[in-house]
């Protein structure tokens, strides 16, 4: 146990910072963003070395869409005004349909052609779904939640196949929190709209 521990601190230190990050999207906290550039930066590192590259991009594109996220989230629309929870128009929907085949198309490409990753497909549909995910949730829709439930779920047999336990683990924990989070931020739509009535 000792031994699993020193080899794989990092991983581990990454998975509980990641779930300080989930905690705090649940409960719309800006403060998520400061974890999620952090966790992002552990696992740079973890998938470098399981050859996961569409998930180690994934990481590098965390650090800096958090930030956006960050900004974004703190002044809102209007100077000083935090942003609020929206629901995702057509438009929005067509968006990230179209984004999320783009995004899959180019990391597919990329890891076939200029990897030795020996899942492709999968690490490509996972990167597309994770890219267009953190973009939703960035922009705090609502359903920001589905797609991560999609995603997570995909996660874990993936990380399993690559033996990483702990972010296996961490994934189904992941999954079953993108459920809570729908509902929590789906209540809070709800007693806003009560509220202006």
């Amino acid at each position: 146990m000792i031994t699993y521990l020193q080899t794989h601190w990092i991983e581990i230190v990454g998975a509980i910072l990641s779930l300080i990050y989930l905690y705090l999207s649940i409960k719309a906290k800006v403060s998520l963003w400061f974890f999620g550039i952090i966790s992002s930066i552990f696992y740079i590192v973890v998938f470098y070395q399981t050859k996961l590259y569409a998930d180690m991009s994934l990481q590098f594109y965390y650090v800096f869409i958090s930030i956006y996220g960050w900004i974004h989230w703190k002044h809102g629309k209007l100077e000083n005004e935090e942003l609020t929870i929206a629901i995702m128009t057509n438009r929005d929907w067509l968006n990230t349909i179209v984004g999320t085949v783009v995004v899959y198309v180019v990391y597919y490409l990329f890891l076939a052609n200029c990897t030795d990753s020996t899942i492709t497909k999968s690490d490509a549909l996972v990167g597309a779904m994770s890219v267009i995910g953190t973009w939703m949730l960035a922009k705090k829709f609502l359903e920001n939640w589905l797609m991560w439930i999609l995603a997570d779920g995909l996660c874990i047999g993936l990380y399993l196949y690559k033996e990483l336990y702990p972010t296996a683990i961490l994934f189904v924990i992941y999954t079953f929190m993108a459920g809570v989070g729908y509902w929590e931020w789906k209540k809070t739509i709800q007693k806003l709209e009560n509220e202006s009535i």
